[in-house]
């Protein structure tokens, strides 16, 4: 199986730990692709250039000055860092953005609602991915030649304009795409319920947690809404990935009713079994996916 490993930018700015995960990594056994950020070298670098990095709800800003910044230090000397002592340790690496071989193909972000449900928010030269965005024919046959791609999250429209990415996305998106495993490497315990409390490892994280809220005041909100909603919540910004499977189900089921009203009585159906199964082998052949 194919493994899809993320690492973040403190290991990536630490000598040290960077050397020991490519070590680590490069003894990995089967096909494996790695994905890596970049964020702490990136605002060293905009600092000492006199920029003042802009973080919003954990996300970085990017006009066209921080993009130039980004480009260098993700594209460029991370990658170029991390591929070096891959060959190394004898993992035969091949650095890659986006732009690539066309391997990724973002859609630049359009202005995010902030959590406060009132804020709109243009993050600017922000490109978002989903797990259509990769040509995945292509990483396939880079996997199958025996290279390990090494993806840093600087992509493209395909137009011709560059997109700073959240590595994290990138990473996950690529795992959907490849049916592969998702390992997520940084230097935390887990992931942690209190960010200040190192000690605050959640052990498994479940749907209840997941969706846990916490309020200003501290009150906790639950969501406990299962289908339509979740869906397209978790959808950040309702991609076409999700928004065709709901129109899908719509459809279909409009065309069950028309077609069997007169045998149904007035009541609440469940959604037929076969219009579920319907949907996913069109989805799955639209995916390429047998």
């Amino acid at each position: 199986m194919i493994q899809v490993v993320k690492i973040g930018g403190n290991i990536v700015d630490n000598p040290e730990a960077l050397d020991a995960f490519c070590q680590l990594f490069a003894q990995m056994e089967g096909p494996k692709v790695l994905v890596h950020g970049g964020g702490v070298m990136a605002t060293h670098i905009q600092q000492s250039l006199g920029l003042k990095p802009i973080m919003v709800e954990g996300r970085r800003v990017t006009d066209k000055k921080t993009l130039s910044v980004v480009t260098m230090v993700y594209a460029g000397y991370c990658n170029k860092t991390i591929v070096a002592l891959l060959q190394k340790y004898g993992c035969n690496a091949l650095g890659l953005a986006g732009c690539d071989g066309g391997v990724i193909r973002a859609r630049r972000r359009g202005p995010k609602t902030l959590s406060d449900g009132f804020t709109k928010m243009d993050f600017g030269y922000v490109g978002d991915v989903s797990p259509s965005s990769f040509n995945v024919p292509f990483i396939r046959d880079m996997l199958a030649g025996g290279i390990v791609p090494v993806f840093s999250p600087i992509n493209h429209d395909g137009q011709g304009q560059l997109f700073n990415t959240n590595a994290d996305t990138i990473a996950g998106s690529l795992a959907a795409a490849l049916c592969a495993g998702l390992v997520y490497c940084f230097e935390k315990k887990g992931v942690l319920l209190d960010e200040q409390d190192d000690d605050s490892v959640i052990p498994e994280i479940t749907r209840p947690t997941f969706e846990e809220y916490v309020q200003k005041d501290g009150r906790k909100i639950y969501l406990l809404a299962e289908g339509r909603l979740v869906n397209l919540a978790s959808g950040d910004g309702h991609p076409a990935e999700i928004m065709d499977l709901s129109f899908a189900v719509q459809f279909f089921s409009a065309a069950h009713l028309l077609h069997n009203y007169k045998k149904l009585e007035p009541k609440v159906y469940l959604m037929p079994e076969e219009i579920n199964t319907k949907i996913a082998e069109i989805k799955l052949a639209s995916s390429g996916i047998q």
